[in-house]
């Protein structure tokens, strides 16, 4: 029984990852925008989770893993880490910087709201595997 260690868990957890790095990224945008020559950046993540979840269904066959040292075989929770990419082709002022505080602020309330909707996520699976152990009281 695969809890807390299950493909749909460890997509969460990566999900999570993505949205703290893309936090962190859409951050420091921002606190360049004022810099010479500074190009925003972005996190690629949401593509690769999509092709891990439509991939699932076209298991053929799926292994097991009972020690750590076995070869994992068709394990489609892998997911590949989040990416930084940097945007180099758009300059919007004439020092070829190309950070929009405006677009930066709105992704980051984006951001914002999907990231606690994931936590609540893990909040309510903590919640149910708690109460599937101590039973409601």
């Amino acid at each position: 029984m695969e809890l807390l260690g299950g493909a749909a868990f460890h997509r969460l957890e990566g999900a999570i990852d993505a949205a703290a790095m893309r936090q962190r990224v859409l951050a420091n945008n921002i606190a360049n925008k004022d810099t010479p020559y500074f190009k925003r950046s972005d996190v690629a993540f949401e593509e690769a989770l999509s092709q891990a979840i439509g991939s699932q269904g076209t298991k053929a066959l799926a292994g097991k893993m009972t020690n750590p040292l076995h070869i994992p075989i068709n394990n489609s929770f892998r997911i590949q880490s989040p990416q930084v990419i940097t945007e180099q082709s758009t300059s919007i002022t004439n020092d070829r910087n190309n950070v929009d505080v405006d677009k930066e602020m709105s992704l980051l309330a984006e951001n914002q709201l999907r990231y606690n909707l994931m936590s609540q996520q893990v909040n309510h699976d903590m919640k149910m595997m708690k109460i599937g152990i101590q039973g409601s009281a």
